[in-house]
């Protein structure tokens, strides 16, 4: 895929939603531990739990399951401001794709990863509300995973947040997080609201490593109604024609912009899609990101590809 998309690195990881345990975790361009003193030593780290990254478009499932949760929304709750660009301080926030929905409903809203929408749905949760679900989703903190190296960007404090960040946070930008911990909340979702600890180790000789209880979060209505709004996203989104045929298949794409000495870069992003499989009793999830793919900036046509590529063989080896 890094070939294909002609991105710089990438990554894929795949837990199992209801017991946190990683199924699969690779990043590429690696190094050989054998000889590892003539590889760059940026590589010797792992990524999916050392590096962070604004999100995008991915981060909507959670600020939408938040929403939801919260009763600040309904799926079916229509968009009153989304007929255009919206003013949010000295700030235009726009759609990717400069195409408007007005009256959409929330549902619409992730169908079309709308930037505005999802302003709209900050605003209703608001500024203290938002930080605590992204605090009970793990936002901000360290998984617990057993690995070494661990890091976790920190959630800036709420006295610092203005009504910009409360608008970009929520379409997953000005805001870092690392893939694990955005694996681990989707995961969430797809376990009907219960937030597991990811581990890494089934048993150490014949001492089996029971998986830690996972954390109600979310309801388990929130977590459906999200669910949904997943399913829909796949089946009528912008990658819907990639989407494997006979599998219910809840997910999200992003493409998110890379910060660099204090502005964004014009043209280099990270292409994502999160996702869980099959939808209504998930026997995985999984995150893929490619960073600066050059064959097309959008994650639709090259992330979501690649996961639904991947998606076909898990499905195979699970049966």
């Amino acid at each position: 895929a890094l070939t294909r998309y002609g991105a710089a690195s990438g990554t894929v990881s795949i837990m199992e939603p209801t017991t946190g345990r990683i199924l699969a975790m690779v990043s590429l361009p690696n190094y050989d531990p054998s000889r590892f003193s003539g590889f760059d030593q940026l590589l010797y780290k792992n990524p999916i739990i050392s590096d962070s990254f604004e999100p995008g478009s991915i981060f909507k499932t959670l600020v939408m399951a938040a929403a939801l949760d919260a009763q600040a929304i309904k799926p079916d709750t229509v968009c009153n401001t989304c007929s255009g660009p919206v003013a949010v301080s000295d700030y235009v926030i726009k759609t990717w794709n400069d195409k408007y929905y007005p009256q959409s409903t929330m549902t619409g809203v992730i169908q079309h990863s709308d930037n505005v929408g999802m302003v709209f749905v900050g605003r209703r949760l608001g500024k203290r509300k938002l930080i605590s679900y992204l605090k009970k989703f793990g936002i901000g903190q360290l998984t617990g995973v057993d690995l070494q190296e661990e890091s976790s960007p920190q959630l800036r404090p709420e006295s610092t947040w203005v009504d910009i960040d409360l608008a970009t946070a929520s379409f997953g930008q000005g805001i870092a997080i690392t893939p694990l911990q955005m694996l681990r909340a989707v995961s969430a979702i797809a376990n009907r609201g219960l937030l597991p600890k990811p581990q890494i180790v089934d048993k150490i000789n014949d001492k089996v490593i029971l998986p830690s209880p996972p954390t109600q979060v979310i309801s388990q209505m929130a977590a459906a109604q999200m669910t949904l709004m997943m399913i829909n996203a796949v089946d009528q989104g912008e990658a819907k024609w990639a989407k494997p045929k006979g599998f219910r298949i809840a997910g999200k794409t992003g493409t998110a912009q890379i910060p660099v000495s204090g502005h964004y870069d014009t043209e280099k992003t990270i292409a994502s899609f999160v996702g869980f499989a099959p939808a209504e009793k998930p026997k995985f999830a999984m995150l893929v990101t490619l960073r600066e793919p050059t064959s097309s900036p959008w994650g639709s046509e090259t992330a979501a590809p690649l996961w639904f590529d991947i998606a076909k063989e898990v499905f195979r080896l699970l049966q």
